[in-house]
């Protein structure tokens, strides 16, 4: 068993700027536990990732899988759409 299956980190978040080219900023919310308090509490990260087509815009949900570097802050890809942006 010489096959071994290289393990990829993914993320689900949502865009909250797809003002740059070819890029897109998701903003990625976990809820984790307190260590002191014990209290459920909401945090969130952002991370930049390549959108080579521009096909995600803002408000949509996307799912973002971990690349080499692509540039000094973008190290994701946009991977697929989860969930269109509604429109208002």
């Amino acid at each position: 068993m010489s096959e071994t299956k290289k393990l990829v980190r993914t993320l689900i978040g949502k865009v909250v700027s797809d003002k740059r080219a070819k890029t897109v900023t998701v903003l990625v919310e976990r809820r984790v536990k307190h260590e002191l308090y014990g209290k459920i509490v909401s945090m969130s990260s952002k991370y930049h990732a390549h959108d080579e087509k521009g096909q995600y815009h803002l408000g949509d949900i996307i799912e973002i899988t971990e690349s080499r570097p692509l540039s000094k802050t973008k190290n994701w890809m946009a991977t697929k759409l989860v969930q269109k942006a509604v429109a208002v």
